[in-house]
This record gives structure tokens, sequence and C-alpha cells, in this order.
């Protein structure tokens, strides 16, 4: 496998926004491919999120999008590691952990002392990958949410 990680750009947008739009449905998501490419455009050409492909033979068959933020009580930056996605046939291939550890060398070199994710509670593919890599699951705190507009 001729396996290349690079950052996106502007010219990965549709192609990216495939695996993306899959990602959405692997969590239940309606498909959605124009408001997916939509919604990736907007975080590429505004900055708003780092975004590695993982890429055979020029095809894009993974990606994972970073989002930075700040911790207040850490006082410091931080990473929120949102989304990561390989196609099914190239899963269990090591392609996730390369763009785990990729992600970690981003947060490195770009002084981010932390990077943080969750994943749903019957993803024990992504646990596994996750425990591995060193990250520690959060037994201290609760996550919430309220949808205010839908």
């Amino acid at each position: 496998m001729d396996l290349k990680i690079i950052r996106a750009n502007k010219n990965h947008i549709k192609d990216v926004s495939v695996l993306f739009d899959l990602y959405r449905q692997f969590y239940k998501y309606q498909k959605d491919l124009n408001n997916s490419k939509n919604y990736l455009h907007k975080r590429i050409i505004n900055n708003e999120s780092i975004i590695f492909i993982g890429t055979e033979n020029e095809k894009i068959i993974a990606f994972v999008q970073l989002y930075e933020t700040f911790d207040s009580l850490n006082l410091s930056k931080k990473l929120v590691l949102y989304d990561l996605y390989v196609l099914e046939k190239y899963r269990k291939l090591g392609i996730g952990r390369k763009l785990m550890n990729k992600s970690k060398d981003f947060a490195k070199n770009n002084n981010f002392p932390k990077i943080e994710l969750s994943t749903s509670i019957d993803n024990y593919s992504a646990q596994k990958l996750y425990e591995s890599l060193g990250y520690i699951r959060d037994n201290e705190y609760y996550n919430y949410g309220l949808e205010v507009l839908k």
C-alpha cells in the first residue's frame, strides 16, 4: 500500500466530502453530501479546522478532523479530534493509527499540550485504537448537550 498522509486543502474538498458524509451516516445521520461538502468547504476556506487525509494512489481513503479550542482549567490551547473515518475496505490496516499519530505530531509541533476526543459508547474498535495509543478514558466528567435549534 502506498499510503500518504497530507493536510487537506481546498482542492480536496469534493473528495473528502464523500468520506465525511459516510462518516456522518456511520453515526446515523441522513445522507447529505451537498451540506457535508458545504460544511467542509467553510472549515477549510476559513481555516477553522485541520484535516489530514490518507491517500492511496491519490485516492482519499481516510481522514481526521481537528478543531482548535481553549482549555481554561489548564490555561492553554487544546485540540479536539472530532472526526476520524477510514473507508471500510481499508480498515484494520493501521491507517486510523497513522492519522492519529499525524494528529499527535501536529499537536506537538504546534504547541498544543492536549488532544481530546469522544466516541460512541458502542464503538469498541475506536476505543481499542485510542487506548492503544495512550488515550485515557474520562471517568470523572459526564458530557451533556442541549439542542437549541432544530
